[in-house]
């Protein structure tokens, strides 16, 4: 099987680890391995990379091409939301470092029958993780109609969304909706055709909207941030890549949250308190992919990488 997926601000990410040869490491989103192999590169005989992704073909995938390896990887099928009980079940109480590239991997939009693209017509899943029972066509087919218009709104950031959940839920009355083709359709039903003229795809925002809701993508961002970070080294660095500005927003407040220290009112005479900084922002502003690097792989366009520190 081939696991194809470009990564994305590789150089820029494994510089900002600040790798130690004999350090323990975890890519928390494994993927097609890119990051995995560059971090195992680095690594000596006392090295150690946690390898996780909730999607099984990843990890497949990946044992292979990091065979060479295979003596400094843990492969853990998990979500990396799981990140405290992942390392509390290896052993493991304190890490040097982790990556999270966010969002969804080339292999799984381009592989039609994951139901991720609305490029190709699929049965509605698009589950990150198969062994869930949760799919877009539950979303789609069980949502009411302000709850679809929400989602939409909120984790697609489209304009259309009233008209799209007023649409779909009109459709649905008729017979159920099981494939993105069909789902596709509607969406273009419900936009003005001169607002389709311009722009991306009209189905873009909606099947990111539902992708997002149905693998619970940015709920689960702060909390494991959190998590990470009671697992970090001094010194240790998370490096997190997202793709669009939702993900990215709740990375800044998250590190800025963190790095605060004393959070009593200004008015009070003495600190009451006890709160305690705990991360050092070392990207003020977000890395961006080299106009080099978008022209070779388009998909990079919206990636931002931030990077922090444990103190």
């Amino acid at each position: 099987m081939d696991f194809k997926h470009i990564t994305v601000l590789l150089k820029e990410t494994i510089e900002n680890l600040n790798i130690k040869p004999d350090g323990i490491y975890v890519d928390g989103t494994l993927g097609g391995g890119g990051h995995s192999e560059l971090i195992c590169s680095h690594l000596n005989n006392e090295g150690l990379l946690i390898a996780i992704d909730q999607d099984e073909d990843a990890i497949t995938a990946s044992r292979l091409k990091l065979k060479r390896f295979e003596s400094n990887i843990k492969f853990v099928h998990d979500n990396f939301s799981n990140i405290k009980n992942i390392l509390n079940s290896l052993g493991i109480d304190k890490i040097n470092g982790i990556v999270l590239d966010l969002g969804v991997s080339s292999y799984q939009l381009d592989k039609g029958d994951r139901g991720f693209s609305y490029m190709h017509d699929a049965k509605l899943d698009m589950r990150m993780d198969k062994s869930k029972n949760f799919t877009a066509e539950d979303v789609v087919n069980t949502y009411s109609e302000e709850k679809l218009e929400n989602i939409i709104r909120l984790y697609g950031e489209e304009k259309w969304a009233s008209r799209i959940a007023n649409f779909i839920v009109r459709e649905r009355k008729k017979k159920k909706i099981e494939r993105t083709g069909e789902l596709v359709e509607i969406i273009k039903s419900a936009i003005p055709a001169k607002a389709r003229r311009s722009g991306p795809h009209p189905a873009k925002r909606t099947f990111q909207a539902i992708r997002i809701e149905v693998n619970n993508e940015l709920n689960i961002l702060e909390d494991t941030i959190k998590d990470v970070v009671e697992f970090l080294e001094v010194g240790g660095r998370i490096c997190i890549i997202t793709f669009h500005s939702l993900e990215d927003r709740i990375i800044k407040n998250t590190f800025k949250k963190l790095s605060r220290g004393c959070i009593c009112p200004p008015d009070f005479p003495i600190c009451t308190c006890n709160n305690k900084s705990k991360l050092k922002i070392i990207t003020k502003k977000p890395i961006f992919p080299s106009e080099r690097e978008i022209e070779l792989n388009p998909r990079s366009r919206s990636a931002k990488l931030r990077v922090a520190e444990r103190i």
